[in-house]
């Protein structure tokens, strides 16, 4: 039975909830940077078609800016239950330190004359081999085609499951090949042509569908989209910290050889659902994870990555869209800005949306356990900022008698979190989650459900009493009762 408390006092303030940061898209020899102490950007104010109907005491707003906030400041934010909750307001833009490019169109009409003409220039030597028969030969385009068998027809050479030149997607995949060699178009042929050679003789499409085992699905796996549409493949290096997988995988070059197979496995499974077509999601957001990843000294993981990397170089051009590294040893040396610890999930969610993130690196996502979770990664959720030494109260608006689900995070929580009911006819208020003081080590992400049977309010609470910043996230759903 909950218990009845006194009601809790009225509001005085309400705040703003800021846009999530926006994606970056780069070219693949491009890494994120994660850190450089820029000064967050003012927060606009919401839409009106914002799933959180939020009400702003623009006043106490600027009296804020003026001066330093008091010892314990009550935030409160209003939320109506019956609006279906969407995704935030379109992104703004991050001042990066170093160079950043918008990734480069796949559309025909978007190129330049140059780029254009070396398109046409490279389907013309595509067909010119396919004609002949000299696409799988290792011939230069220069020398004289090899007799014998009967010409090749476009529809039976193909990669990533696309046939060429059948069909517009065949100038998307001609174009990351182009690029990768700065619109040089013979050298361009080239890496193409070797690409086709070797996945002949690699048998790609003939063991795509094999059974090669499950042990390494924690190493490498997919999971979401970052906040540009592009699926997020998650390299969690650390798990080879199991001396019992880093032998299996790695013990012997028989063993090697199976891991580069799985692996090239997982990439055509994950790129042959990829949209090809002009316009398309056709690359993939990449996360690498050093947390507790094996040190220099490893040869053999050092052997394999070397293989695995220059196989992919060579064969899987432009694939990447962004690089981002997170949980950087102190031995890792680079000129780029990676993640670190600390900033892990602060730098994910720059780019991935916090309902797309898995529950491991400071997200809501539990999409892939083996658990029946009350939310997906259809179900967008809210970020807030809570401000150091202050209450931050989620005011959710019940206008129907119903039963009401919810899910709330606070990254690295630290702060005490409850939760409570208040009917409309005042007077007493009822505890669905006494406030708790979580810590760290506590369960990731709190759920809560509520039958309301009168209407009212349900505030959930976030007391931050530390010196820093928290994060902090929720989401809800409402079920009608009948009648």
């Amino acid at each position: 039975m909950a218990d009845v408390a006194a009601p809790p006092p009225p509001p005085r303030a309400t705040e703003e909830l800021p846009p999530p940061e926006p994606p970056l898209a780069e070219p693949p020899r491009e890494h994120a940077p994660a850190e450089q102490g820029e000064l967050p950007p003012a927060e606009p104010a919401p839409p009106a078609a914002a799933a959180a109907a939020v009400a702003t005491t623009t006043a106490v707003e600027s009296e804020l800016l003026e001066k330093a906030p008091p010892a314990h400041e009550e935030v409160v934010v209003s939320v109506d239950a019956t609006k279906k909750p969407e995704p935030q307001a379109e992104p703004r833009k991050v001042t990066q330190p170093f160079a950043s490019f918008k990734e480069e169109s796949n559309k025909v009409a978007d190129l330049s004359d140059p780029e254009r003409n070396a398109l046409e220039e490279l389907k013309q030597l595509c067909q010119e081999a396919l004609n002949s028969n000299t696409f799988f030969s290792k011939q230069a385009p220069e020398q004289e085609p090899e007799t014998g068998d009967a010409s090749v027809s476009a529809g039976e050479a193909s990669i990533w499951g696309i046939p060429l030149l059948k069909d517009e997607r065949t100038d998307v995949v001609l174009l990351k090949f182009l690029r990768a060699r700065d619109f040089k178009v013979k050298d361009a042929f080239v890496m193409l042509r070797s690409t086709v050679r070797w996945r002949k003789d690699f048998s790609i499409d003939a063991f795509v569908d094999e059974d090669l085992g499950d042990d390494l699905e924690k190493v490498v796996f997919m999971h979401g989209h970052d906040r540009e549409g592009h699926p997020v493949c998650y390299n969690v290096y650390g798990e080879f910290q199991n001396k019992e997988l880093y032998q299996k995988t790695f013990a012997d070059e028989e063993k090697r050889a199976k891991f580069l197979r799985w692996r090239v496995q997982f990439l055509e499974r994950s790129i042959r659902k990829l949209d090809f077509n002009p316009g398309g999601t056709c690359t993939i957001f990449q996360v690498s994870d050093l947390k507790n990843s094996p040190g220099p000294g490893k040869r053999e993981l050092r052997i394999a990555t070397k293989q695995a990397l220059q196989m992919l170089q060579d064969n899987y051009p432009e694939f990447v869209a962004k690089q981002v590294f997170i949980n950087v040893p102190w031995w890792t040396k680079s000129k780029f800005v990676f993640a670190s610890p600390s900033r892990t999930t602060e730098t994910l969610f720059k780019y991935i949306s916090p309902e797309q993130v898995p529950v491991q690196y400071g997200g809501l996502s539990v999409d892939y356990c083996d658990c029946d979770p009350e939310f997906t990664v259809s179900d967008p959720a809210t970020e807030m900022t809570v401000k150091p030494g202050t209450k931050q109260i989620v005011e959710i608006i019940i206008y129907e008698k119903c039963v009401i689900t919810w899910e709330l995070r606070v990254v690295g929580w630290e702060v005490s979190y409850g939760a409570e009911f208040v009917p409309n006819t005042g007077g007493y208020s009822i505890n669905i989650q006494k406030p708790k003081k979580m810590s760290p080590a506590d369960e990731p992400v709190a759920h809560g459900t509520f039958k309301v049977s009168e209407l009212g309010k349900v505030l959930l609470t976030v007391d931050n009493p530390t010196s820093k910043k928290k994060k902090l996230l929720y989401r809800f759903k409402i079920e009608l009762l009948g009648d």
